[in-house]
């Protein structure tokens, strides 16, 4: 029997940091959960190709965009699930048994739970209120991971290709996400970067922009 799920990984230059993120993802390979891992890339110029190779992931090409490069590689995948997961994400080591019994239990689209990989308060502060939004509104981002079988996946029309908030958009149109019994770490480098209190203020503010009706174009001239 052919494993249910393939996990999508959008790249961009991405050696630095996919490496706890593939490790991971084999441990779904070895449990018999996971059929493929993909690499949809936006045009990288380091060895992401060579990491697809050595590890054994598939490795196309679109243009750059996480939302064209998930599109792109969930028109390759073969199975009945995705799983689309950000390149500097980590898994928890249960998090084979949480989806397979989220999906045992049909429970439909899901998403993790989100840590970020610091100890400090304001990182703390920052994953509870994403938890609690994705609770709240049936809302995770992008970086929480989400799990989609294949026919939610076409019937909500897929990821739109533009430059931010695509995660949201397909959320939007597809059945309420429920919450895994497992956790996403990501990094916690953009709020350490740009200020945590004016990153966390910026996200919000952009978020509440899209549901206004503003042009992603403009919004990710902003964001950036």
């Amino acid at each position: 029997m052919t494993a249910p799920i393939t996990i999508i990984i959008p790249t961009l230059n991405a050696v630095a940091t996919i490496g706890p993120t593939l490790a991971t993802a084999y441990v779904g390979v070895g449990q018999g959960l996971v059929h493929q891992v993909i690499f949809a890339d936006g045009g990288s110029t380091d060895d992401i190709a060579q990491v697809a190779k050595e590890t054994g992931a598939t490795m196309i090409t679109s243009a750059k965009g996480r939302g064209t490069q998930m599109a792109m590689g969930s028109q390759v995948a073969s199975t009945p699930w995705m799983l689309f997961l950000h390149a500097d994400t980590v898994l928890d080591a249960n998090w084979p048994d949480a989806v397979r019994n989220h999906i045992n239990a049909d429970h439909g689209v899901g998403y993790f739970r989100l840590a970020f990989d610091d100890t400090g308060f304001a990182a703390k502060l920052i994953a509870r209120w994403a938890n609690l939004r994705s609770q709240l509104f049936g809302l995770p981002y992008g970086d929480q991971g989400l799990l989609v079988s294949r026919l939610d996946y076409a019937q909500a029309g897929g990821f739109d290709d533009i430059p931010l908030m695509e995660d949201v958009g397909l959320v939007r149109r597809l059945p309420r996400a429920r919450a895994l019994a497992a956790t996403a770490t990501t990094s916690f480098d953009r709020y350490r970067r740009d200020g945590w209190m004016r990153r966390g203020t910026r996200n919000l503010t952009t978020l509440a922009l899209y549901y206004l009706g503003i042009n992603p174009e403009k919004l990710a001239k902003r964001y950036s």
